[in-house]
């Protein structure tokens, strides 16, 4: 890089909230080095702080080893693109977020050019292929981590790593008192009103909200006067949720767009996909049950190689059962509606959850993380 020429980065990220932080990220990185241009691979939040998408990440976004076959000629059209990019423009630094068996092949062709590799959010490797770790410290200059204990699991491996605490942090607040956005609602102080959050994807809803909305019909059977909200993701259209809304009966429920996390905050309780949304709740304080089915195959083969005691982020935080979980089979609407009951119920047990969550969100740092992060990676770039 000349001395009068801004830096040029590549960022890639595969997953909406993959996006969502390096959107962050870049938008910081502009803060403290005015002129950076950026291109690469991510969703809207990167398009929108200015990165030049050569990839729409949507297009690509799954979960699960099965899952991932029907995308894999986009996978490899994005290959494409991106290491062409590499090599015509040679970036002064490859930016990496989450999305492990494609950038960390990415990095490997980076690393050939002598481009400086920079890693933002780490892939899951300390549930499962921990043998990952060697190629990461040898194809990563840097990491930063948003996990309070990756840093240790990184360190141990001779990893060079900083925590730089959870980007969530500077994102997930209410905007108005709960009992305002309540109210807005329609919903009485005394009445239970349960957040229902089946996932952003199309394949999660098939797999997660009939049963949800199974499980709302039998806590209402319980408590008559409960409500239920289903925020639409705005991965979502309102043709996505009509099958299933056909279906739902008499069930009292909400379903709204652009709530935000007013919305989610107003809730008693949540039914949530085992994701980000965990994280979001805890910060809230909402207590919740999280949920995951994934395809049999998948699932048999992940609970032969996941070596975590959990599969919520939430519990994985706190090194505990904080929340109770529900894995494929289990994934019942008794279970589902057994769980939600046991704490809208009884008061202690709310107690006990909300002060589990708050531990939760004390262990996940503090804000300012997509600051830290951006110092980080300009340090890699040559002044």
């Amino acid at each position: 890089m000349r001395p009068d020429q801004p830096p040029r980065v590549m960022i890639v990220a595969g997953e909406a909230s993959g996006d969502l932080h390096a959107g962050a990220l870049l938008r910081a990185m502009q803060q403290q080095r005015p002129g950076l241009a950026a291109s690469g691979m991510g969703g809207p939040q990167l398009a929108a702080a200015g990165c030049r998408l050569l990839v729409d990440a949507g297009r690509l976004a799954v979960v699960g080893l099965v899952e991932v076959l029907g995308v894999l000629p986009g996978i490899l059209t994005a290959w494409r693109r991106l290491t062409g990019e590499l090599r015509r423009q040679r970036p002064d630094l490859l930016i990496l977020v989450d999305y492990p068996d494609f950038n960390l092949l990415l990095a490997r062709r980076a690393r050939q050019l002598g481009i400086p590799v920079f890693y933002y959010i780490s892939p899951q490797i300390w549930a499962w292929r921990s043998g990952r770790a060697r190629s990461i410290r040898r194809l990563v200059d840097r990491m930063a981590v948003i996990l309070p204990f990756e840093a240790a699991f990184y360190r141990r491996r001779g990893m060079p790593v900083d925590f730089v605490g959870h980007p969530l942090l500077d994102t997930v607040r209410r905007t108005m008192p709960r009992a305002r956005m309540r109210q807005r609602l329609g919903v009485e102080p005394d009445q239970p009103l349960v957040a229902l959050l089946p996932g952003s994807r199309r394949r999660e809803l098939a797999a997660l909200l009939p049963d949800f909305l199974a499980a709302g019909r039998l806590i209402s059977q319980t408590l008559p006067r409960a409500r239920f909200l289903l925020p639409r993701a705005p991965t979502l259209g309102p043709d996505d949720l009509a099958p299933f809304l056909a279906a739902a009966g008499d069930l009292d429920l909400l379903v709204a767009a652009d709530l935000g996390y007013d919305g989610l905050a107003a809730a008693d309780f949540a039914l949530a996909a085992s994701g980000t949304v965990t994280l979001e709740l805890a910060i809230l304080g909402v207590p919740m049950a999280v949920a995951y089915r994934l395809a049999p195959l998948t699932c048999w083969l992940g609970r032969r190689l996941i070596r975590v005691p959990h599969i919520s982020l939430v519990n994985l935080v706190a090194g505990q059962a904080v929340v109770p979980e529900l894995l494929q089979e289990a994934v019942t609407p008794a279970g589902l509606a057994a769980a939600a009951l046991s704490v809208l119920a009884d008061r202690q047990q709310q107690m006990t959850m909300r002060e589990g969550l708050a531990r939760v969100r004390s262990l996940l740092g503090e804000a300012g993380a997509s600051e830290r992060a951006a110092r980080l990676a300009l340090g890699l770039i040559a002044p």
